[in-house]
């Protein structure tokens, strides 16, 4: 059976990843007053966290339409496997629901469609691509490979991050999920995580985005000891910080036997969240 999978710019690619014929990227729209721009390959992380900083701080982004979704829909496939952001952060999964119901409107249902809520973004989201990906290319039938990926997402993958700064979250109207006593302590270095119902909570503090990092690899190592990690993979997403990234990598390695580890440089989504500094780790175990 052929087969394509659709992600939204929340993805976090790998350069193998951008060599797969049958994936398709569905990008949301970042903004900062009047520059506009798509989330694609043609971001520059950089430029952009330049910019937001000379916006104070402030950025915006918006969701793919429901018919960029239905587009990508589009093709001689038998089954769409599709992936968003968690849907407790941006419409976007909403929007890739609502394209399946623009594209069985216009074609009918002859093909398979799902669209599976991260629960999350960044790191997460490649990890899940590849479980997608695997299970496919083995010849597992749709049904399974829903049933697998789902469970996957829900109970084989962890994510923490770390922020230099919260404004973007905060202005932007993300830490809704976070108590208010949270809010008070903004100042400090927050290590947050995400719940298993795509939220953020709270996970620790500290007074330096040094020891807030450092504290995270040990939470981290804390509760993935003692696992056989040697066929899983731990990503850590960065926005202009790549040391800092790699010294959390390495922090990490040092007590866990991850089967790989990769260091990336974060989407234009998940820079726009995380902000000048910071850093996500995903895994799976």
């Amino acid at each position: 059976m052929s087969y394509k999978i659709v992600v939204d710019s929340c993805c976090d690619l790998t350069d193998e990843m951008k060599k797969w014929d049958n994936l398709t990227v569905v990008p949301l729209t970042l903004q900062i007053n009047d520059y506009c721009i798509l989330d694609d390959e043609n971001f520059q992380q950089e430029d952009f966290i330049s910019r937001m900083k000379a916006n104070g701080g402030i950025a915006q982004s918006a969701c793919p339409a429901p018919d960029a979704f239905k587009e990508a829909y589009e093709g001689d496939y038998d089954d769409v496997y599709v992936l968003t952001i968690t849907d407790k952060l941006s419409g976007t999964y909403n929007s890739a629901l609502q394209g399946k119901m623009l594209y069985e409107e216009e074609f009918g249902k002859g093909k398979n469609i799902y669209v599976f809520n991260s629960l999350a973004t960044a790191g997460i989201e490649t990890l899940t691509a590849r479980k997608i990906k695997a299970l496919a290319d083995n010849g597992e039938k749709f049904d399974d490979v829903v049933s697998k990926v789902d469970d996957f997402i829900l109970n084989r993958t962890g994510l923490y991050f770390c922020l230099e700064s919260l404004d973007a979250l905060k202005k932007n109207g993300r830490l809704f999920a976070l108590a208010a006593k949270v809010l008070e302590k903004i100042r400090v270095k927050l290590i947050c995580k995400r719940t298993q119902e795509g939220n953020i909570s709270l996970a620790a503090q500290d007074l330096t985005i040094n020891r807030a990092t450092v504290k995270m690899a040990n939470i981290i190592c804390g509760e993935l000891d003692g696992k056989d990690l040697s066929d899983d993979t731990l990503i850590i997403s960065y926005v202009c910080c790549e040391e800092r990234a790699k010294l959390v990598a390495q922090k990490i390695s040092d007590k866990i036997n991850f089967g790989k580890v990769e260091v990336l440089k974060a989407s234009g989504l998940n820079s726009l969240y995380a902000s000048d500094g910071g850093i996500i780790v995903s895994y799976s175990f």
